[in-house]
């Protein structure tokens, strides 16, 4: 393991945890309860990182052009927070990861744009929320990402430097907002990228496949 790094960050949708089949099952509700039918796995899964606002936009259209798009987007997120971890879970090999971290005295941490009043109920049911050394959501600061200041929050929770701290995310403003905090960035392939995402544009420190190669970069 790199010398430097002391501490590695994950975000949890498409990073830490794959909660697309969830996310999925809950548009389609909305769909269903509003008389449209449903879309495809796939083509929801990869809007997911970018939350439910997106969602609604998928399923629906844009905010300028459904009246009723603040009634749908909170009809999603309810149904969400009723049913928010029926089939999420653990990216493979994601586990042993953390367990290995955990071995090294690696501290670990979860920054994500997800509200605390999702992220909490969620790490709690996935057995998560008491292992992490922090964890900040997107409403914990006035700022979230592609803002470097949640990154550097958790760093100053964790005790460790920034320039200590590895960042894995799915998204380009997961990697911006990690390289502006002067930490180390790994860009999860395995996550939710939209069609048109260039990841290899994003200014990462390395494109990743699985979770396994956060070790091997390590």
């Amino acid at each position: 393991m790199s010398k430097t790094i002391r501490a590695v960050l994950f975000d949890l949708d498409g990073t830490l945890l794959d909660t697309a089949p969830d996310l999925a099952n809950a548009l389609n509700y909305v769909l269903a309860q509003n008389g449209r039918a449903p879309l495809p796995y796939e083509t929801i899964r990869q809007v997911v990182s970018h939350g439910g606002r997106a969602l609604i936009e998928l399923g629906f259209g844009t905010e300028s052009e459904v009246a009723e798009f603040e009634q749908l987007r909170l009809q999603l997120l309810d149904y969400y927070k009723a049913n928010i971890c029926t089939q999420t879970q653990l990216f493979p090999g994601m586990s042993e990861i953390l367990d290995t971290l955990e071995k090294r005295g690696t501290a670990w941490g979860i920054v994500t744009n997800k509200p605390s009043w999702l992220t909490d109920p969620l790490l709690l049911k996935t057995q998560l929320l008491n292992k992490a050394g922090c964890v900040v959501s997107g409403d914990t600061l006035a700022e979230c990402k592609p803002h470097p200041a949640p990154l550097l929050h958790a760093s100053t929770l964790l005790g460790i430097d920034p320039q200590d701290c590895l960042y894995v995310g799915d998204a380009q403003r997961d990697i911006e907002a990690g390289r502006n905090a002067g930490m180390k960035t790994l860009a999860a392939l395995f996550g939710y990228l939209l069609e048109n995402d260039q990841p290899e544009t994003w200014g990462a420190d390395a494109l990743i496949q699985t979770p396994a190669e956060i070790l091997n970069w390590l």
